[in-house]
């Protein structure tokens, strides 16, 4: 049977989602064609060759609109016989691109494809797809849950009060993720997947010299009287601190088949081992990392003691500490480099910048296996399982 490998993983820098961003200025469309281009020049391979682009944005309206990706490519060079596709999953859209993209070079019909993603979140606000007063979900799924689902941040709040996950280790861990990436950086750990564009060469978010005592002071992020009457178990305890920021940026991978890489003189990465997507309750909404963890470990016919690294996204942390007390992970194999609290989570562009982290970082430390998971909006999460080759 074939097999699928990473050739070449690369990512921006990751900019504040803010109008005086470092990447602000920079169109979405020119984000994700930065790192298709790079992906070419630092492989050689002849664009021509490549069968298919599957990227992943989330907002997919305005300047994110009418299938990024093909515009993408088109702005970074590739020939026009090159075809492309854009997916939403969520905040895993560009991880479901890597599965997609795996999954075709297995079956056969892919030899050569790219998964990628971006978002440009000063550019391009979160919710902007919904216009006010506008419905997303339809009449069946308010009958289905008639007091009404909730946004992101109440179930990150739900997840706290379930797993009793206190202000104090939420926010000491997302201390630990900003010190992580500082050091990550310092040591230039970054350096392999990093593609600086127009000057900007590092994550603008990472605060080194942050501590518990600044988190501290922060003010809960989420606090809705409403929403506090309805769940009197909410200890308010989310905050700014500890969930990931808004942010702009773009990431992409180049994958194929040993043979293919053989043949172009490419040299594969990591294998793509074994995949999973699961579904789970849409209230708590952000818990599907636990059983999509399992069945990928299932699937792969290891066990949670084979993983040398994690890659779980850290869109808050308690949904990245509620998963550790469910799996019993070691939360010192867990995002090494940092995670998205500190290096930021352009949704779109998430999912293969984790990829990026994880492939680089297996190399970097002698790993041989990693496992990597994203919670998503609607109660739903993707794992995948890379070996290092």
């Amino acid at each position: 049977m074939r097999d699928a490998v990473v050739v070449e993983a690369v990512r921006t820098p990751m900019g504040k989602g803010k109008p005086n961003g470092a990447l602000a200025h920079v169109h979405p469309v020119e984000l994700l064609a930065h790192t298709l281009r790079t992906l070419v020049e630092r492989t050689g391979v002849d664009p021509a060759l490549i069968d298919d682009v599957i990227g992943g944005t989330v907002d997919q309206v305005g300047e994110q609109a009418m299938n990024t990706t093909r515009y993408a490519l088109l702005s970074a060079g590739f020939p026009e016989s090159v075809p492309a596709t854009t997916v939403d999953r969520q905040c895993g859209s560009s991880q479901q691109a890597v599965h997609f993209a795996a999954q075709g070079v297995i079956a056969g019909a892919y030899d050569l494809v790219v998964a990628c993603g971006v978002e440009s979140m000063s550019r391009v606000p979160m919710w902007s797809n919904v216009p006010p007063g506008a419905d997303p979900f339809g009449p069946g799924v308010a009958a289905r849950y008639p007091e009404g689902l909730v946004p992101q941040g109440i179930s990150a709040e739900l997840i706290a009060a379930k797993w009793s996950l206190t202000r104090e280790r939420m926010d000491a861990f997302a201390v630990s993720s900003h010190h992580k990436a500082a050091a990550a950086w310092d040591t230039g750990r970054f350096d392999a997947e990093i593609a600086p564009l127009d000057g900007v060469s590092r994550d603008e978010c990472v605060r080194p010299d942050t501590g518990v005592e600044v988190l501290a002071g922060l003010r809960p992020a989420y606090h809705d009287p409403a929403f506090a009457e309805r769940f009197p178990q909410i200890e308010w305890n989310v905050t700014a601190g500890n969930a990931s920021p808004v942010n702009d940026g773009a990431s992409a991978v180049l994958i194929t088949s040993s043979e293919t890489a053989a043949r172009l003189g490419l040299r594969p990465l990591a294998r793509l081992h074994s995949f999973a997507v699961t579904g789970s309750d849409p209230l708590l909404m952000l818990t599907g990392v636990v059983p999509a963890t399992e069945k990928v470990l299932r699937r792969a016919s290891l066990s949670l003691g084979d993983i040398d690294l994690f890659e779980v996204n850290e869109a808050f942390a308690s949904v990245v500490l509620a998963w550790q007390q469910e799996t019993g992970a070691d939360l010192d194999r867990v995002n090494v480099h940092g995670g998205a609290i500190a290096l930021g989570h352009p949704l779109g562009a998430s999912g293969t910048r984790l990829t990026t982290t994880l492939v680089h970082a297996l190399h970097e430390r002698g790993g041989r296996y990693g496992l990597q998971t994203m919670c998503e909006a609607g109660g739903l999460a993707n794992a995948m399982i890379l070996e290092a080759v």
